[in-house]
């Protein structure tokens, strides 16, 4: 085959195949000058009331009646016989309500106004597939309309077109970017690895390929020549700022605690990305759920209090609101495995010191039959306009392609 054909096809396969940490070095012998030199740059100037959001993603469907939990609902234990939570392992936040026992630290910051709960969020017509539930949560869709954007990329659109392409405007911490940032337009996006290089070899026969039969800077395969130049330019100027980051806050050893610190270092660096993308795995519980789903929790709960703290104590506490999701809840009935399965609705958290704490939005109903699902009562969509519209400044009709009905937390 030609060794042309090594090259990425599409916009996704250089996504993939470029930002899980290549490294600049394999390729210093190809790179433009403009683009090695860029390396010796100045850390950008951090600027004082640009707003930040960090995604939270929880991967798998997160358990929401073992979340955020109705301990004084007779319902509640009667669909879980045995995953049913007692008051002395809970965290009560009214006389109704309480968070699981492994939160201590998000009660911490609900108590102290930090933090806010959103209650039973879905949208209707629900999907249980993950793929397709994540999709319709990322691409901002109706359950029967499939779009190639998503919610952020759509913001990017409509609010930031121009945005200099020297420092990314959006950083996922993993291997493959989220469909939440598909753009029409072209942005500095990123997604780093976490530290974890691929094989140089794997780089270099690449780059060779395009040494030996080089692509018209105006093709197809030159545009993406450049883009990997500056996604390289762009890994090296990561690396370098975190490495050079120290911590204010102590934070767990868990993948999302080293993620969060990894954005907590870039966002106290200065650079001038508004968005972050982390993700945190295994809410898919549908057997033995209750030490797992507890563990997933006490990460969760640990890992955004060190976050919220590490912000606090460099003082950018005041430009960054975090907020969590999960592609739908769990059904409230237990099942036979004592665990739960796909189900709708759920609550999430969203934490920052500029919002306000608290519950928000309604309680599910659980006067229901065995094995049927909850029906949501807030439009995840409508979270989304209150972001886009309260905190990033944007356009919510434009970025959602309707007007959804904004929730009081901002």
């Amino acid at each position: 085959m030609p060794r042309q054909t090594l090259l990425p096809n599409t916009r996704r396969e250089f996504v993939k195949g470029s930002t899980a940490g290549i490294g600049l070095l394999a390729f210093s012998q190809f790179a433009p000058g403009f683009l090695t030199r860029s390396l010796g740059a100045q850390v950008p100037t951090n600027e004082p009331d640009r707003s930040i959001l960090v995604l939270v993603q929880l991967g798998g469907g997160n358990d929401g009646l073992n979340t955020l939990v109705p301990y004084q609902d007779d319902n509640y234990y009667r669909l879980r016989p045995t995953l049913g939570l007692k008051r002395p392992d809970l965290l009560p936040l009214d006389d109704q309500l309480a968070l699981h026992a492994s939160c201590p630290e998000l009660e911490r910051l609900y108590k102290d106004g930090s933090l806010a709960v959103v209650q039973n969020v879905g949208y209707p017509n629900p999907n249980r597939s993950h793929f397709r539930s994540t999709e319709i949560w990322e691409t901002a869709s109706d359950s029967d309309e499939y779009l190639n954007t998503g919610w952020m990329g759509r913001y990017f659109d409509s609010a930031c077109a121009g945005a200099p392409s020297e420092e990314p405007i959006a950083v996922n911490i993993g291997n493959e970017l989220p469909d939440a940032f598909l753009s029409e337009n072209d942005f500095n996006i990123f997604s780093y690895a976490g530290g974890r290089r691929r094989s140089k070899r794997g780089g270099g026969r690449m780059l060779a390929a395009l040494q030996e039969s080089p692509p018209p800077q105006d093709s197809p395969a030159g545009f993406l020549q450049h883009t990997l130049m500056n996604s390289l330019v762009t890994e090296e100027k990561v690396v370098s700022r975190l490495r050079n980051y120290k911590p204010l806050a102590s934070y767990p050893t868990s993948p999302l605690g080293t993620s969060l610190r990894q954005v907590a270092g870039l966002i106290a660096s200065g650079q001038p990305t508004r968005v972050y993308y982390v993700s945190h795995t295994g809410f898919d519980t549908h057997a033995n759920q209750l030490q797992t789903h507890a563990q997933l929790l006490a990460q969760l709960s640990q890992g955004m209090a060190a976050f919220q703290d590490d912000l606090a104590q460099h003082g950018l506490q005041d430009q960054v609101l975090t907020m969590t999701f999960s592609e739908f809840g769990r059904r409230p009935s237990e099942n036979k495995s004592r665990g739960t399965d796909h189900g709708t609705a759920a609550p999430l958290f969203v934490m920052g010191s500029q919002l306000k704490g608290g519950l928000h939005g309604s309680a599910p109903s659980l006067k229901l039959k065995k094995n049927r699902d909850l029906s949501f009562s807030a439009d995840f969509r409508s979270i989304y306009a209150t972001v886009i519209d309260r905190w990033l400044g944007g356009d919510s009709q434009q970025a959602l392609g309707g007007s959804f009905e904004p929730i009081d937390f901002l």
